[in-house]
């Protein structure tokens, strides 16, 4: 048996496992192999593993010291596929990013710096920048606090993240395919890459109120393949390939917003109804509520305050500010609060 020093952290609405990159295998296949057998991936419940048996649940993080002048870590993100054996490194998860500073700070990587603690993060995954402040009182990272986020029990000390350079994360453009609005299988889409790529989808055009719940959806068969259907077009439109057995990009339901938000969204992961909303996904559908003729801007009030899109999904709503002071669309900066906490630390064996 082989033990290998990790770490389990909630971050956002997410739970991963977070590992040094030095206590990995250089070789990524055999790097892939080794996290499949943390994970215990090949089972639904991922028995044989500290996976948790759901796509929420089944992600890792790989952090190290970055060589990079403007930052301070480096950052891979791997959806782990729960009954496939398949390590996606395709996208960035911006919920297990909220734990990453944390992690950065009690491993030694950047050295506490006052009260708040802004450790500079690069995500290997898109080569995106994030800024992600921490609260550090007393010399020492603090979990503790008062901010509460939807689909999360109880609260925490706030964690505030910043995307510098998001627009074009994987594509190098906010419209990969070059058009506002695209049709595919007869459903006009919105095709938007915005620290992750989407395929945004008006509800009604999919004989969906875009208020069901996850349950709701997932039982409609019919349904999730036309999605899938729009998904695997959306991709290969969009630059990236034959995406069957990718998670990216994301569908997303829109419709009009009913609790005082900006819009109301269904985010898909993408063959499961997220509970919640991803951090990624929030910030490519507050970029859509701004961009001229997308699907959502039927949605969209005239007098639309930038500094604070109002996301209603599941279980809440999810807050995203945006900075449009640089270049657009390059220049956009997208900051939002979130939490995250460190569940264990210990070693995980593994065959």
């Amino acid at each position: 048996m082989k033990n290998i020093p990790c770490t389990l952290m909630r971050g956002g609405t997410s739970k991963g496992v977070f590992l040094l990159a030095d206590s990995l295998p250089t070789d990524i296949n055999q790097r892939d192999e080794l996290i499949l057998a943390i994970m215990g991936s090949g089972h639904p419940l991922q028995i044989d593993g500290i996976g948790g048996g759901s796509p929420q649940t089944s992600k890792v993080a790989i952090i190290s010291k970055s060589l990079h002048p403007d930052a301070d870590v480096d950052y891979l993100f791997a959806q782990v596929a729960i009954t496939e054996r398949i390590v996606d490194t395709a996208p960035n998860c911006g919920n297990i990013l909220c734990a990453v500073g944390p992690f950065a700070i009690e491993q030694g990587l950047v050295p506490i710096s006052g009260s708040q603690t802004t450790v500079r993060v690069r995500n290997i995954n898109t080569n995106t920048f994030v800024n992600s402040t921490v609260q550090t009182p007393n010399g020492q990272v603090c979990y503790e606090g008062g901010t509460q986020i939807a689909s999360v029990p109880g609260s925490a000390a706030p964690i505030a993240l910043t995307f510098l350079n998001a627009c074009g994360a994987k594509t190098g453009q906010l419209l990969p395919t070059g058009h506002p609005i695209d049709t595919i299988d007869g459903i006009n889409v919105s095709c938007i890459d915005m620290a992750v790529p989407i395929v945004l989808i008006d509800a009604p055009q999919m004989n969906k109120t875009g208020y069901e719940t996850a349950e709701q959806l997932e039982a409609d068969k019919e349904f999730m393949q036309q999605l899938e259907s729009i998904r695997i077009k959306a991709g290969a439109a969009m630059g990236l390939g034959d995406v069957s057995k990718k998670v990216i990009p994301k569908p997303i339901l829109i419709s009009p917003a009913i609790n005082g938000g900006t819009i109301n969204a269904r985010y898909f992961m993408p063959h499961k109804c997220h509970g919640a909303l991803a951090v990624t996904g929030a910030i490519a559908i507050a970029i859509s509520t701004i961009l001229p003729d997308s699907i959502a801007k039927q949605y969209i009030s005239s007098d639309i305050n930038m500094s604070n899109i109002s996301i209603e999904h599941l279980s809440g709503n999810f807050e995203v500010s945006l900075n449009l002071q640089g270049e657009f669309p390059e220049g956009i900066q997208a900051s939002i609060i979130r939490t995250a906490r460190k569940l264990f630390v210990g070693d995980v064996f593994v065959p």
